[in-house]
């Protein structure tokens, strides 16, 4: 390894991308995703997800697995930022909510697929941390806020679709009032540090929201306050 690089890295993405094809198959009949789109999958081809875990993990970095960030907090196993991103479903004139920005990588799988991403983030080294490795890698067109994740970005409202990546004990009000009619929000509902179901909520033409179990996760809790 040298320079944050990990060597072989375009093979290792491609085994990855392998595995996480194959988890979408398996899980198919509960999530309604027989297959991930080739502009989600070239997405998740392009980000280099090495750059977004600690170095002490450098080797995991194309492991299917979720791994600890610091601050109590991880970066998502591989396969879930597939299909929480495959079932949002932006494209490339969405405005998309991400609450919970982590150490940024599911903020660049998204701006790879959205006009515009909108992050918020409760730990403000986190925060700080994910925009410097945003800007390294040339992407632009992704704002971060520190800020109280359960009550969305009003000022940057409303939203095609929202993405939460912690776990609530509810779906938060907010996030629901800041979503688009037609839009998608995707969030883990449940009791923290416990299975969890991870929902889909869309909300209708005439902005009634319906809500759809999907698969049991489990997330870091979202809590609120900054």
């Amino acid at each position: 390894m040298s320079d944050g690089l990990v060597e072989g890295d375009e093979s290792l993405r491609r085994c990855l991308l392998e595995q996480i094809n194959t988890e979408t198959r398996k899980t198919a009949a509960l999530t309604g995703c027989s297959a991930l789109s080739e502009r989600v999958q070239r997405a998740l081809a392009v980000v280099p997800r090495h750059r977004f875990v600690p170095s002490v993990w450098l080797e995991r970095a194309y492991v299917d697995a979720p791994l600890p960030i610091g601050h109590g907090q991880t970066i998502s196993q591989p396969f879930i930022v597939a299909l929480m991103t495959e079932l949002l479903a932006p494209d490339s004139e969405s405005v998309v909510l991400e609450v919970g920005t982590g150490s940024g990588y599911q903020t660049a799988v998204l701006a790879h697929l959205a006009q515009q991403v909108y992050s918020v983030e409760r730990i403000p080294v986190l925060a700080e941390a994910a925009e410097r490795r945003l800007r390294a890698l040339g992407i632009s067109n992704v704002d971060i806020h520190t800020a109280d994740g359960t009550q969305g970005w009003e000022e940057k409202a409303p939203f095609d679709g929202i993405m939460v990546t912690a776990a609530a004990g509810e779906v938060p009000p907010a996030l629901v009032q800041q979503l688009k009619p037609g839009g998608r929000l995707i969030i883990p509902v449940g009791p923290p540090h416990h299975s969890q179901e991870l929902r889909v909520v869309c909300k209708d033409s005439s902005g009634m929201p319906h809500s759809r179990g999907v698969l049991s996760v489990i997330f870091v809790p979202l809590i609120p306050g900054c």
